[in-house]
């Protein structure tokens, strides 16, 4: 029976080794498992130093300019269901804000609800 891990992209159980890499037949996404548990161990944490997971609820706390919009996210703004990942530079938190949409943030500015 296949021993190697699903692939981290599709979850396709039918991966192969290819070298030092890993197959997907399905999506043909290549990875190096060894990647992919280092990625897996990572833990984002809120500027208090708690952990966060995704579905957590935040609060801003300190003001940001939001970049192409006149209006700044206040100090205390509440953000709820938030979905942690690997954005743009530093940015690993993905959430909808009431009155802005859509937006990347920085857990170095949030702290845990």
């Amino acid at each position: 029976m296949n021993e190697l891990p699903p692939c981290p992209e599709c979850k396709s159980e039918y991966s192969y080794e290819m070298g030092s890499l890993l197959v997907c037949p399905e999506c043909a996404h290549e990875w190096n498992p060894s990647e992919v548990e280092a990625d897996s161990a990572r833990v984002i944490k809120d500027a208090s130093g708690t952990v966060l997971t995704d579905g957590d609820d935040v609060t801003i706390i300190k003001d940001m300019k939001v970049k192409g919009s006149s209006n700044t996210l206040k100090v205390g703004t509440k953000v709820r269901g938030i979905r942690l990942v690997d954005g743009p530079g530093d940015h690993d938190i993905e959430a909808k804000v009431d009155g802005f949409g859509a937006m990347n943030l920085k857990s170095s500015i949030v702290r845990k609800a």
